[in-house]
């Protein structure tokens, strides 16, 4: 069988998203480099692929899909196996738990850590354009109401599903790793059921290979 492929930048955290599910689940996969700042991510041949001009794409066979967070879905349920149940398919209780805190990352933890993220990293190192200091400080007081949250729930679950991995919780790595490069990283010091949670995270090899390329995109 012929290796999936996933184009974009495998730094690139929602390339870096969907590569993590494939290393959990064990799946032979491509990475084919999209060059982002000459803007092949625009091209015709990449619009044919996610018509919003955006990174990932995906490749299986005559199958072409776009959002990493669907992808990523994807993944999971093709290459499900007992021991990286990652979605919790049989449970239905478990299962809903994973949909709710997959939910919880798109629409109240990103939007409050990513802005930080953009400022203090991707933007400075990218694109030349310096910090909005006002951003990063409005953005953290969203970010510390979220994290008094997490550290509730987690103080009574080891993962955000309940006691057992989950792509709820391997959703949430991207963003968060970069979010730990930034000078606001001490702030999860707050938080230590959170701090451990993450920590828990980062010892995963699938993380630990997908972070050794990643780091590179910090320096």
């Amino acid at each position: 069988m012929a290796p999936v492929k996933v184009f974009g930048p495998a730094a690139f955290a929602n390339v870096a998203r969907v590569l993590v599910c494939l290393e959990e689940v064990g799946a032979d996969y491509e990475v084919v480099d999209i060059d982002f700042m000459a803007l092949e991510h625009k091209s015709p041949e990449h619009l044919t692929r996610n018509p919003f001009g955006q990174i990932p794409a995906f490749q299986d066979g005559d199958l072409i899909l776009f959002e990493s967070r669907a992808i990523s879905k994807y993944v999971i349920h093709k290459y499900k196996m007992n021991e990286a149940n990652l979605m919790r398919e049989g449970n239905l209780k478990e299962a809903i738990m994973v949909d709710i805190w997959t939910e919880v990352e798109a629409h109240t933890y990103n939007p409050a850590l990513s802005p930080v993220v953009y400022e203090c990293l991707f933007n400075p190192l990218l694109q030349g354009i310096p910090t909005n200091q006002k951003v990063v400080d409005e953005s953290l007081e969203k970010l510390k109401k979220v994290l008094e949250m997490y550290e509730e729930h987690l103080s009574k679950h080891k993962y955000l599903a309940g006691d057992f991995i989950s792509f709820a919780d391997l959703n949430h790595f991207p963003y968060t790793f970069y979010f730990m490069a930034t000078p606001h990283a001490v702030l999860f010091d707050s938080y230590p059921h959170v701090k451990a949670w993450w920590e828990s995270l980062v010892a995963r090899p699938s993380i630990k290979k997908l972070g050794a390329s990643m780091a590179a995109l910090t320096t």
